[in-house]
């Protein structure tokens, strides 16, 4: 079944044909919508074409697709049982994992999407304060429930009326933000860094973090971290623990088990008692199999220094696409952690370079995206970048012709 045929089918049955931020008629044309299989850092689509894979299922494959420790892992499991009529002892495992890898964790609570874990999040903090208003960075992304999708069809005013938005890294807009809230603010929300789509991404400022902290305190709110995105591919401690700032609460998801669905709420002891006073639950969050994959990426990143190794090829990446952008006269900005990298190109406003170059990388086997963040795994060995960079720079030297 083709790509093609599988589009037609799928437009009767579902709505638009698909939905959401893997909606492939969002992208450049070239983009493949459905994929048949996966390994490593490489992925297969409907059409059989073969993509080196930077894009790593929009994050949540941090050790390779099908990576062997975490496919045992979850086979027992689930030779043992999956959805059972509790949890698993795999849950109080992968707790004390989190808590014992984790400095700002002293508990955990799971579920499956990172939009499940930010909302678990606020509903802690205002348990905790008995208040409403939470700050937020205008234009980031915390998930896809009514309160922070970016579309507002289908919600109502009233769902997002407790939000108070600030820029981010502007610690002056986060106190006026905190001061239009006054005594009401529950939490601060913002992201390890901005990874905001459409736009260069930006590192957070060192005074930017403690000033959060330091006002989080000063207010009494709690501190959200939402590291869903970033989770696991900065510092597996949680990724300002390297400025010495530790939150009240962060949310992790998508790298958490290697592809696997599960999310998690860790918190601070001083928020226990709140986190037990909610109702919050799924029939499927409590899933043992995607525990035992969690547990066992969880340590294999912590084994193999994992990170690291993104680091190395995503420092290899980022140089090789920034001597061929300047052999080939483009002048390109990339931004944000190696790890989770991005490019775009100078000038670029209409985004018609850069669709026009992710769509000729493609054709030259290298997934990539024109405007969100890529990811890095640990699988992207030192030959898989430079056999990426090869196709990247075929696609360098078309769009260079096709826009003189």
């Amino acid at each position: 079944m083709t790509d093609a045929e599988l589009r037609a089918r799928a437009a009767k049955v579902v709505p638009g044909g698909m939905y959401g931020h893997l909606n492939a008629a969002i992208f450049a044309p070239g983009y493949p919508q459905f994929f048949e299989r996966a390994e490593g850092c490489r992925q297969w689509d409907a059409d059989g074409r073969a993509y080196i894979d930077f894009m790593c299922s929009w994050g949540p494959v941090v050790l390779g697709h099908r990576h062997p420790r975490v496919e045992e892992a979850a086979a027992r499991q689930a030779a043992l049982g999956d959805c059972l009529n509790g949890p698993g002892p795999i849950m109080v495992e992968l707790a004390e994992l989190l808590v014992d890898t984790i400095p700002s964790a002293d508990w955990a609570m799971f579920s499956k999407n990172g939009t499940d874990a930010t909302t678990q999040a606020l509903m802690v903090a205002r348990a905790a304060t008995g208040r409403t208003k939470v700050l937020r960075a205008h234009g980031a992304y915390h998930g896809a429930d009514p309160w922070c999708t970016p579309s507002t069809a289908g919600t109502t005013p009233n769902e997002r009326a407790d939000l108070v938005e600030f820029d981010y890294n502007s610690l002056e807009s986060l106190e006026a933000a905190a001061a239009s809230a006054g005594d009401d603010v529950a939490a601060i929300i913002v992201t390890p860094f901005k990874h905001d789509s459409f736009e260069d991404q930006a590192l957070v400022e060192p005074a930017f973090a403690r000033g959060a902290r330091a006002l989080a305190d000063r207010l009494g709110a709690a501190l959200v971290i939402d590291d869903v995105r970033a989770g696991f591919r900065i510092d597996l401690r949680g990724s300002w623990e390297r400025y010495g700032v530790r939150p009240d609460l962060t949310a992790w998801s998508k790298a958490m088990a290697n592809g696997y669905p599960i999310a998690a709420l860790t918190g601070v002891d001083a928020l226990r008692g709140a986190a037990q006073t909610l109702y919050t639950t799924g029939s499927f969050w409590f899933s043992a199999v995607a525990m035992a994959a969690a547990k066992a990426t969880i340590e294999t990143l912590r084994d193999t220094d994992g990170i690291a190794a993104m680091e190395r090829a995503g420092t290899q990446l980022r140089e090789g696409l920034y001597a061929q952008a300047k052999a080939h006269g483009f002048v390109v900005n990339q931004t944000g952690p190696v790890t989770i990298p991005w490019l775009s190109f100078d000038g670029d406003a209409d985004l018609s370079v850069a669709l026009h170059w992710s769509d000729a990388c493609l054709r030259h086997g290298v997934y990539l995206h024109p405007w969100h963040n890529w990811f890095m795994s640990a699988a992207h060995t030192e030959q898989d970048v430079a056999l990426a960079l090869e196709g990247t720079d075929r696609a360098f030297a078309e769009t260079r012709s096709h826009f003189g």
